[in-house]
């Protein structure tokens, strides 16, 4: 074989150059200029074909073989950061988000954000039966309570899952109490609510006359992502301090408005009081029937009334009447936006927010007595035997004869005698009757302890107690149990075959491995609980709670059973109601304060008789959604100003002891829920003489000198230490009987011993 001339080899090189040269011409000349949306699905490609590999906009050019320039493959790269589906990275390259392949979307699911104190989240997904965790650097600019898509994966070894917020669906509020600065000239608000990580910037020209260091409202305008600060601008200057401050800004945080626009209440205020004759013509009149209303002493908007009518023949005709505000709230007017933006009135300790302007919620829809008042209505009629033959809804007039309050109602029926006795006797019999039936069903009794506060002139709480059951609350709730069971069966059998979507309330079966967490805490109390089925369960919990008002140290168990059940929301996907063992159930009663009673009024008139009209189901389950986010909110507003007042009500007893029951314990102490007022605050183990040593379950801590044994429920005497109303906080200290071992180790070695390391050893 003849070597190749340094000549003939140079040739060959500068042939094969020029191959290369005219292949990687005709490569450049077949090459395309994406459009952006198809660049970002070829980038997405990409980083699914190879998950793990992380890469910057110029590998990622090389790679893709396309004729866009570095800058477009930047701004696709910065258009998918802002969506989720990639990361950005410190060394200027991006990773794929977990679960946002091309070839992983199946694993995306919908779900609600909460966040615990520790900044990481839960979402609550109604299509998975456990809640997923996402760490705190997941979560992106998602915040509690608001409604996201979460792509979900199981780590090996793991049962629960993880995830990864790819997309903020609908933001639970966009408008944040925060402490405002001036920074040169910049302007800036730091929200006061701990899950908000970020500061927002304010243009120095939509700041409203804002002072440094005034609490202000600011409305978010844009919430940031990829190297972009979240901005917005002040709507309210609140001021410095005080409690009607200090309860505003649970309300504006949850995302509540404080006023109605002016167009709502303008619209409010044009509505005709006065009731046609041509209107009552159309209704069914019970003005002659006797009529009452049974509700708290304060209340303004009595949303139900009930009448009671003895016929001759023995039996009893019973209605349940409704205020009709869906007679004066129109589809698609001011008002109606208004309702089903807020969707509920939100409770707290001491004021209202209301879900319709005051003319409507406590005048013109309010079943005031002595006035002719429209009303939608279920009666039934009671047989001589106490069953139910016959019921009727339909559009009705009433006139109310007596304003009860719950004490009043509980005063006639416990004497014996007064206003109205035979109605109400007859009402609470029979109430007791249906009540028995339903927990025969498998019902469960949710009514745990609720805590009422008496407050001063200026809202300071002066007393803070449990709220009493009586037979007149228990009458009332029957009652409308009924009446909003009867009307879900009632749409739900006429739906069959052809399904009328509709507004149920569902309550799926209970987590089987939170019950059996309950479990495991209730036998280290003492009681033995049998989970097998959930009618094992919802007998379990019933007879727990009997056994509690024997053993106030089971109480504590009350909270944690309801935390096992899946929370009830509202779904055109009717899956029943566990909790309250109805195959149907809707809410109906209390339109002014919910507006999913609105929506429930709306359709079942539209079904009445034999007609049919069915809603669009995918914008009502839309609705369905919002709605039930929109609760969430406002229980979650209400918890707060229980646990703001608490505190503010234990400032006053600073130095004094109490005795409580050991209800959680973590590592750095164990929290403590008074007797009586149900005030809750937390012992650190650092205040003890001894480190301890948190056993795995957290049912119990062992001091490691002592071997004392601190273990949920038991009964302890402590002393409030301090009750900080901004963190909201009562730290509280082990009273020194408690603790012989304080003797022993004096004031000196508990300095010496703060501090302790109270973490778990380490499994061998």
């Amino acid at each position: 074989m003849k070597r190749k001339t340094k000549t003939q080899a140079n040739k060959g090189q500068k042939t094969s150059h020029v191959r290369r040269k005219k292949k990687n011409n005709n490569a450049d000349q077949t090459m395309k200029r994406l459009p952006p949306k198809q660049l970002q699905q070829a980038i997405l490609k990409l980083f699914s074909e190879q998950p793990k590999k992380r890469f910057n906009p110029r590998q990622i050019l090389k790679k893709l073989h396309v004729a866009n320039n570095k800058d477009s493959i930047q701004h696709a790269l910065e258009q998918l950061v802002e969506q989720g589906k990639l990361r950005a990275l410190e060394d200027f390259k991006f990773k794929l988000v977990r679960g946002s392949g091309v070839k992983e979307r199946k694993k995306v699911y919908e779900g609600f954000v909460d966040v615990t104190r520790s900044g990481s989240a839960y979402i609550e997904c109604e299509d998975l039966e456990d809640d997923v965790f996402v760490a705190q650097k997941n979560l992106g600019t998602a915040l509690h309570g608001d409604r996201v898509e979460v792509a979900v994966w199981w780590p090996r070894g793991r049962k629960r899952p993880e995830g990864e917020v790819i997309k903020v669906l609908e933001r639970a509020t966009d408008r944040f109490v925060g402490t405002f600065y001036l920074r040169g000239e910049k302007a800036l608000v730091v929200p006061t609510r701990d899950d908000v990580p970020f500061d927002i910037e304010v243009d120095p020209d939509e700041v409203k006359d804002a002072a440094e260091g005034e609490k202000v409202v600011v409305k978010i305008t844009d919430w940031g992502g990829y190297r972009r600060p979240a901005k917005g601008k002040v709507t309210a200057v609140l001021g410095m301090e005080g409690n009607d401050l200090e309860m505003n800004t649970i309300l504006i945080n949850a995302g509540f408005d404080l006023s109605f626009p002016e167009e709502v209440l303008a619209e409010s205020e044009s509505l005709p009081a006065e009731i046609s004759e041509e209107e009552i013509s159309k209704r069914r009149d019970f003005r002659k029937v006797t009529t009452f209303t049974i509700d708290p002493a304060d209340a303004k908007d009595f949303d139900d009334a009930l009448s009671v009518r003895f016929l001759d023949d023995g039996s009893v005709e019973v209605g349940v009447h409704i205020a009709d505000v869906t007679h004066y709230v129109r589809p698609g007017t001011a008002l109606d936006k208004e309702a089903f933006h807020r969707s509920t009135s939100v409770y707290l300790v001491d004021r209202v927010i209301p879900m319709l302007p005051e003319r409507l919620s406590n005048n013109l829809c309010s079943l005031r007595p002595h006035e002719d008042k429209l009303t939608f209505s279920a009666v039934f009629l009671f047989s001589p035997s106490g069953k139910i033959v016959k019921e009727w809804f339909g559009k009705t007039i009433i006139h109310s004869d007596h304003r009860f309050s719950y004490e009043e109602a509980q005063e006639v029926i416990e004497a014996g005698e007064g206003d109205y006795f035979k109605e109400l006797k007859y009402l609470n019999d029979r109430a007791k009757l249906i009540r028995k039936k339903r927990f025969e069903n498998g019902a469960i009794d949710f009514n745990v302890d609720e805590v009422r506060f008496r407050l001063d002139e200026d809202g300071v709480p002066v007393e803070a107690y449990v709220k009493d059951r009586k037979d007149a609350h228990m009458l009332i709730e029957e009652f409308m149990l009924l009446a909003n069971k009867q009307v879900a069966t009632y749409i739900h059998k006429k739906g069959k075959g052809h399904e009328i979507p509709f507004v149920y309330r569902i309550h799926d079966y209970p987590n089987p491995e939170k019950v059996a967490e309950l479990a495991r805490f209730a036998l280290e109390l003492g009681y033995k609980m049998k989970v097998n089925t959930p009618k094992e369960i919802a007998a379990s919990y019933n007879k727990l709670i009997e056994e509690a008002e024997k053993n106030p140290a089971l109480k504590l168990l009350e909270p944690l059973a309801i935390r096992t059940m899946a929370k009830a929301e509202y779904s055109t996907n009717n899956i029943g109601h566990y909790g309250l063992a109805f195959d149907n159930y809707t809410h109906f009663t209390s339109p002014i304060r919910r507006y999913a009673d609105v929506l429930v009024h709306r359709i079942l008139f539209e079904n009445l008789g034999p007609k049919i009209l069915r809603v669009d189901k995918e914008t009502l389950e839309e609705q369905c959604k919002h709605i039930s986010l929109q609760e969430r909110k406002a229980m979650d507003a209400e918890r707060k100003s229980i646990k703001y007042k608490q505190v503010e009500f234990m400032q006053k007893h600073i130095g004094e002891s109490f005795t409580g029951f050991v209800s959680g314990i973590i590592d750095r102490g164990f929290f403590v829920e008074l007797e009586g007022n149900k005030c809750e605050g937390m012992v650190p183990f650092e205040t003890l003489p001894e480190p301890f040593e948190v056993e795995e379950g957290r049912l119990k801590a062992v001091g490691l000198r002592s071997g004392r044994v601190i273990k949920m429920g038991d009964q302890v005497r402590v002393s409030i230490f301090n009750a900080d109303l901004a963190k909201r906080q009562i730290d509280m200290r082990l009273d020194e009987e408690e603790y012989p071992e304080f003797n022993t180790f004096g004031r000196e070695s508990r300095k010496k011993h703060k501090g302790a390391s109270n973490r778990r050893k380490p499994r061998r």
